[in-house]
């Protein structure tokens, strides 16, 4: 598969995960996490799916589309696990996270999600939804859209 095809193939997978855990959380109390900015793609689709919760966002640095800044007050600037910590510190619940950090080598992409897989779990309210970009650990996995290749994305309730 060519980079080009796999591109698109992540962005549908993120697009189509997105929309599938803004229909899935409806009874779960908490706010949004957008765990990687980037560009700020995905943090602009949740705000217009998940328009009625705070959306965090955490990143180790603001380079995104003038577009898609986040409010200040929302973006947590720096490691994340540091920022979760802070999170958690001020008993912030999540309903959903979406986590989409990587370098793009496989190894440590699935290094790092397993070392923060524990400070994630500190703020995901009782069956609040990750959709990941990368395997996560010691959540349940559940099964998402059908139209998503379970090698490409992951999803899980916690």
């Amino acid at each position: 598969m060519s980079r080009l095809e796999s591109f698109l193939r992540r962005l549908t997978a993120q697009r189509n995960g997105l929309n599938w855990a803004a229909s899935q959380i409806s009874g779960v109390s908490g706010d949004a996490l957008e765990l990687g900015l980037g560009s700020g793609r995905s943090y602009d689709h949740m705000r217009a799916t998940i328009s009625k919760r705070r959306i965090w966002v955490i990143d180790r640095a603001l380079d995104c589309h003038p577009s898609c800044t986040p409010p200040a007050a929302d973006f947590l600037e720096g490691d994340a696990e540091d920022m979760l910590c802070r999170l958690a510190g001020q008993n912030v619940k999540l309903a959903v996270a979406h986590y989409d950090f990587g370098i793009g080598v496989k190894d440590l992409d699935i290094s790092e999600a397993t070392a923060l897989s524990p400070f994630i779990a500190r703020v995901m309210a009782p069956d609040g939804v990750l959709l990941s970009s990368q395997p996560l650990v010691g959540f349940n996995r559940v099964e998402g859209p059908a139209n998503i290749s379970p090698d490409r994305y992951w999803f899980y309730r916690n």
